[in-house]
C-alpha cells in the first residue's frame, strides 16, 4: 500500500484520541522466534517513538522497549505500546510466542480489532503456527500475515507465501512482493494493490512506476490478487469494471481490502526485513488504511445488573464499559491494569463500579466494588505518559485499581453493565509447592493469591487428602516465571515437592475387630470396649454405618461417639495415610463402664477398632484416581499418542475425525500416569497437542505400584 513519502513519518505524541474511527488496536501472533518484537520495536523505530541505542525520542530508548519484552516474558504478559502514525493512533500489542502464555494471547486478542501474523521466512510454517492461526479463526479476528526475516540468506518469500496460502486457504495472498538487488538484499517491493513500486536502492523509501521485468512480475501477481479481493468484499461494481478491462480506482480498492479484511475474509501477505527498515512504513499503511477500526470491530456482548442484554456501540458519549486485560504487580507504582475500552470514556480520577467476570456469565461466583481512578496513562516501555481520558476503543493503563482482577469489567456506579468474559485455558500441570522457610510461610497465601488475580490461567488448590499447596498451570515456563514472580514481586521462596496424586482405601474382605481404650492413672480414668465388623462395599457407594449392639452393651449415647471416631480415622487412612471409602462398619458389640466411659474415650475406641481391623485383615486395597481423556492431536501423531496411552495403563474408548486433519483419541487412564501429560503431549506433537481430562472415579491400584506408594509413605514417616 504505497504512498509517496519520501521523509520518514513521524510521531506526534500530543492530545488523546477523540475519534474512535482514528485507533487502531492491532495485536502481533506469532511462534516464538518469528520476530514480533523486532517487528514491533521496528515501527516505533520508525515512527519515532523510540530512538535507536544511544539516542532518546519521546524520552524513551531502545532499552525501554526491551524491558517490555521482559514483563510480556515475566509478568504483564502482553506489551502494549502506542504510536501515531498518518492521524491514526496504533496501539501496538506484542502478544507472548510459547504456548505456556496462551491466556496472555487470548487476552491480547481480547484487546485487539485485528491482528498481524507473524512468520519466519527461515523456518516457515509448524504445527505451532497453524494453532495460532486457529486460535485467531475461532475469534474471526481479521489479520494479515507479515512474512520476517527476509535479509536471512535462508529466506524464501515466495516459498513461504504459497505455504500459507496452501495453510490457510485461497484467500491468503500476496500484497506486496520483494525485489532482491542481491542476496539476502532487499532493493524494492512491488505493491500488488496499487501498481507501484517501493525502491529503497538509494537509501531511502522511494515510490515509482513499475518498470523493465517489474512490469510482467506485478501483473501476474496482481490479476489473483485482485480478482480475490473484489470477489470477498462483494463489490458487484468494481468486478464488472475489473472484467471490462476498465481502469481500477484505488480508492474503491482499499475501501474494499478494508471491507474483506474487517469480515476476516481476506489475507494480504506483507514482506519486512525489519534490521533495515523495509516494510515497516508500508505495513503502517496497511494498518491505517486497510484494518477496520473500533467502530467497525465487533464488541463483546454486555448485560446489565439484572443479566438483560444490552445494546452498546463504540460511542465516546455511551454508557461506559471496559474490561481489564492483564493485572499486574509494579515494584514503584503497585498494581497496574491495561484496560480495554469499549464503549463510553474513562476519564482521570473518577469513580467507576468494578465488576467480577463470574456472574452472570457463570456459576463461579464474583465480586463487586466501587472504585475512584486515578491517572491514566498511556504505556511505552518504563515510561508512563499520563493521559486525561480514553474514548470508546482505546487502551489505556489504570494504576492502583486494587480491587480488579484480569477480566473484571469497568462502568459507571450508576449503571453496571458487565461484558461477557473471554474463555481462559484451563491449566493442566499440577505443581506442589512449599515455602523454603517459615517467614516464606507467611507471606505465601497473599502472594498466591495477588498472583491468580493478575493470571486466570493460575489455578492454586489447597488439597486437604494430600495436605499439599498445588499450583495447576501451563506448563514448566509457566512454573518458572511464578516461582520468579512470587520471589521478585512479594519476597516468597518456594520448591517444588513431589506431587501427591489423591489416593484412596478401602477393605478388600470382611473382618472382625476389638477398639479397647482403658487407661486408669488416678482419678477420672477413661474406659470404652466396641466390636465391629467391617465390610467392603461396592465402588462409589460410600460408608454405612450400622448399630446391632443389643442388651445396652454399648450404652446408647456413646454409638454416635463409636461412628464418629470411625470416621476420623476414615479420614486419616489404615495404610498409606489416605481417606478410608466404601465400606460398611458395623458395631454389635461393646462394654462400658459406669463412671469412666465418656464421648471421647468411644470415640478413641471406635478408631482403634478400625486400625485394628485393618491390621488383622492384610487386605488394605489402595485405589487411584482415574480420569477420562480427550486428546486432540493431528492426524499423523496419533499413532503416538495412542501407543504412549497404553504404556500408562490407558483403555482407549475410540477415536473421532476432526476438521482439519486432526483426530479426537478418547481413553481411561490413572491419574498418576498423566500428572506431567501437559509437557508430554506438547512433545510428543511437536506442540500442536491439546487434552482435557475429568474425574471418572476410583480403581485398585496395582499391587506392586501400591507396595512402592506404601514404602515411600514408610520412609517419608521415619524422615
Amino acid at each position: 500500500m504505497a504512498v509517496d513519502n519520501s521523509s520518514s513519518a513521524q510521531s506526534k505524541s500530543a492530545a488523546p484520541v477523540t475519534d474512535p474511527g482514528k485507533i487502531r488496536n492491532v495485536v502481533f501472533v506469532g511462534s516464538s522466534g518469528s520476530g514480533k518484537t523486532t517487528v514491533v520495536e521496528g515501527l516505533l523505530l520508525t515512527t519515532g517513538e523510540i530512538g535507536r541505542a544511544g539516542s532518546v525520542a519521546e524520552g524513551t530508548t531502545v532499552t525501554d522497549y526491551e524491558d517490555i519484552e521482559h514483563r510480556t516474558n515475566r509478568s504483564v504478559g502482553l506489551a502494549l505500546a502506542p504510536l501515531s502514525f498518518g492521524g491514526v493512533k496504533v496501539n501496538l500489542i506484542d502478544s507472548p510466542g510459547y504456548a505456556d502464555y496462551l491466556g496472555d494471547l487470548r487476552a491480547a486478542i481480547r484487546a485487539a480489532d485485528a491482528a498481524v501474523f507473524v512468520i519466519s521466512a527461515v523456518d516457515g510454517i509448524s504445527g505451532a503456527t497453524r494453532l495460532l492461526w486457529d486460535e485467531l479463526a475461532r475469534e474471526r479476528m481479521p489479520r494479515a500475515i507479515l512474512i520476517t526475516k527476509l535479509d536471512n540468506p535462508r529466506a524464501d518469500y515466495d516459498a513461504v507465501a504459497e505455504a500459507c496460502r496452501e495453510a490457510f486457504g485461497d484467500s491468503v495472498l500476496p500484497m506486496m512482493v520483494p525485489i532482491y538487488q542481491s542476496e539476502a538484499e532487499i532493493g524494492c517491493l512491488l505493491d500488488i494493490l496499487t501498481g507501484k513500486v517501493v525502491d529503497f536502492t538509494s537509501g531511502k523509501r522511494v515510490v515509482r512506476d513499475a518498470a523493465g521485468e517489474e512490469v510482467g512480475k506485478m501483473e501476474r501477481n496482481r490479476e489473483a490478487f485482485i480478482e480475490q479481493l473484489i470477489t470477498e468484499s462483494g463489490d458487484e461494481d468494481l468486478m464488472e469494471a475489473y472484467l471490462e478491462g476498465g481502469e481500477l480506482d484505488g480508492e474503491a480498492l482499499k475501501a474494499d481490502l478494508q471491507k474483506a479484511m474487517a469480515a476476516a475474509s481476506f489475507f494480504p501477505i506483507m514482506p519486512m526485513a525489519a534490521a533495515g527498515g523495509i516494510g515497516s512504513e508500508d505495513l503502517l499503511y496497511l494498518i491505517r488504511d486497510g484494518f477496520p477500526s473500533p467502530v467497525v470491530a465487533a464488541i463483546p456482548d454486555v448485560v446489565d445488573a439484572s443479566g438483560k442484554t444490552i445494546d452498546v456501540s463504540c460511542d465516546p458519549k455511551g454508557p461506559l464499559v471496559a474490561e481489564v486485560i492483564k493485572t499486574t504487580q509494579d515494584s514503584y507504582v503497585g498494581r497496574i491494569s491495561i484496560v480495554r475500552v469499549f464503549a463510553g470514556t474513562l476519564r482521570a480520577e473518577s469513580t467507576v463500579h468494578v465488576e467480577g467476570a463470574g456472574a452472570p456469565y457463570s456459576d463461579l461466583g464474583s465480586h463487586s466494588s466501587n472504585e475512584r481512578i486515578g491517572t491514566l496513562t498511556s504505556p511505552l516501555g518504563a515510561k508512563q505518559r499520563p493521559v486525561p481520558y480514553a474514548v470508546a476503543g482505546d487502551l489505556a493503563a489504570v494504576a492502583r485499581l486494587v480491587g480488579a482482577e484480569t477480566g473484571d469489567t469497568l462502568s459507571d456506579p450508576s449503571r453496571v453493565l458487565i461484558a461477557q468474559p473471554w474463555v481462559s485455558p484451563e491449566p493442566m500441570l499440577p505443581v506442589a509447592i512449599k515455602a523454603v522457610n517459615s517467614s516464606d510461610e507467611d507471606k505465601l497465601g497473599t502472594g498466591l493469591n495477588r498472583l491468580v488475580s493478575e493470571d486466570p490461567t493460575l489455578r492454586v488448590e489447597h488439597n486437604q487428602e494430600t495436605r499439599q499447596t498445588v499450583l495447576w498451570t501451563m506448563g514448566d515456563a509457566h512454573v518458572d516465571v511464578t516461582f520468579q514472580r512470587l520471589a521478585d514481586k512479594f519476597g516468597v521462596r518456594v520448591e517444588r515437592v513431589p506431587y501427591r496424586v489423591p489416593l484412596r482405601e478401602t477393605f478388600a474382605q470382611k473382618v472382625q475387630a476389638e477398639g479397647r481404650h482403658v487407661k486408669q492413672s488416678g482419678g477420672h480414668g477413661q474406659y470404652a470396649k466396641c466390636q465391629i465388623e467391617v465390610e467392603p462395599r461396592a465402588p462409589g457407594e460410600g460408608f454405612e454405618f450400622v448399630d446391632k449392639v443389643v442388651g445396652g452393651a454399648v450404652p446408647r449415647q456413646f454409638i454416635p461417639s463409636v461412628e464418629k471416631g470411625v470416621r476420623t480415622q476414615m479420614t486419616k487412612g489404615v495404610l498409606a495415610g489416605y481417606p478410608v471409602v466404601d465400606i460398611r462398619v458395623t458395631l454389635f458389640d461393646g462394654k462400658a463402664h459406669s463412671v469412666d466411659s465418656s464421648d471421647a474415650a468411644f470415640q478413641m475406641a471406635g478408631a482403634l477398632a478400625l486400625r485394628e481391623a485393618a491390621r488383622k485383615t492384610g487386605a488394605i486395597s489402595l485405589l487411584e484416581p482415574v480420569v477420562t481423556m480427550a486428546i486432540l492431536v493431528d492426524d499423523e501423531h496419533v499413532g503416538a499418542i495412542m501407543s504412549d496411552l497404553s504404556s500408562r495403563r490407558g483403555r482407549l474408548t475410540g477415536t473421532e475425525s476432526m476438521a482439519g486433519g486432526r483426530t479426537m483419541v478418547k481413553a481411561e487412564v490413572p491419574q498418576v500416569e498423566v500428572t506431567n501429560y501437559a509437557i508430554d503431549l506438547r512433545s510428543m506433537s511437536r506442540g500442536t497437542g491439546s487434552f482435557t481430562s475429568e474425574y471418572l472415579g476410583h480403581e485398585p491400584m496395582p499391587q506392586h505400584r501400591a507396595e512402592a506408594v506404601i514404602k515411600q509413605t514408610e520412609e517419608d514417616k521415619a524422615k
